[in-house]
């Protein structure tokens, strides 16, 4: 028996969708799993685990290809769990349901917006551990840019307040309904107004001080740009007509920030 299985990364919130929506991208972690090994696999390893509640992992090697850049909010350990969830369920013959694979593993990765979108592609939203993939693909492109600092995700929510004004609610409030209605309906203009959040990237902006330099002169066909996860990658939203253009700018002026732009996938994880 021989298996491969991947996982796309993952930009999650997209503004102010905290917790909620998430998009599946074109880049792809994998692992190939077959029967015999050198070693015992390592018990310890997301993958693992999560592969241990579908299926036994005695008796197979895990062997690891790693592109997704880690503690940067592009998804890594999400498309981790979301490689053991799939391969899992097929050695144990079972139904690859997004939502029944979310349920299996969402506490080892703790964020069901990003394994949400690592299982089942395009553009999600998720609550109370279901999944509305409202989208294929997403009105703007996303363009990554990605700092050399790593940012962990609990360092990062420690930050958040325990209680907002009303006011700062209902703006987070509004832009979230915005963001929905885009979403679903495929529309540069609402997705444009959506852009913005009070809810969580204000209190991150320290730490992802990206954002704030790619706001104050927004290239040229961008709608706006948000905080990836919990970052201090920063997502640049081009009009898919002016992505190169896009690109070229934030490459004169950011050019120690690599950058990659990753179209949403609509495949989520999966044997290839």
């Amino acid at each position: 028996m021989r298996l491969r299985v991947r996982a796309p990364a993952t930009t999650a919130n997209l503004g102010p969708g905290f917790d909620v929506a998430a998009a599946a991208l074109e880049l792809w972690n994998e692992v190939e799993v077959a029967e015999g090994r050198a070693a015992a696999p390592d018990p310890d390893h997301l993958a693992v685990q999560a592969f241990s509640r579908l299926a036994p992992a005695d008796g197979l090697s895990f062997s690891f290809t790693d592109r997704i850049p880690r503690e940067r909010g592009l998804g890594s350990s999400a498309a981790t769990v979301a490689l053991g969830l799939v391969a899992g369920a097929l050695v144990a013959g079972r139904e690859l349901d997004p939502e029944k694979l979310l349920r299996v593993g969402v506490d080892l990765e703790g964020h069901p917006d990003n394994l949400a979108a690592a299982l089942a592609g395009g553009v999600c939203l998720t609550w109370d551990g279901r999944i509305a993939r409202v989208a294929d693909t997403s009105p703007a492109q996303p363009i990554a840019l990605v700092p050399e600092e790593r940012v962990g995700t609990r360092g990062a929510r420690a930050e958040l307040p325990r209680e907002l004004t009303h006011a700062d609610a209902a703006y987070s409030v509004a832009r979230a309904t915005l963001l929905g209605a885009a979403l679903a309906r495929g529309s540069a203009e609402l997705f444009e107004a959506a852009l913005d959040d009070r809810l969580h990237e204000p209190y991150r902006a320290a730490k992802a001080p990206l954002l704030a330099a790619v706001r104050s002169d927004l290239p040229r066909g961008a709608l706006g740009a948000t905080i990836s996860g919990s970052g201090p990658t920063v997502i640049v939203w081009a009009r898919h007509s002016d992505v190169h253009a896009c690109m070229t700018q934030l490459r004169d002026r950011f050019p120690d920030v690599e950058m990659l732009p990753l179209p949403v996938s609509g495949a989520g994880a999966g044997a290839f």
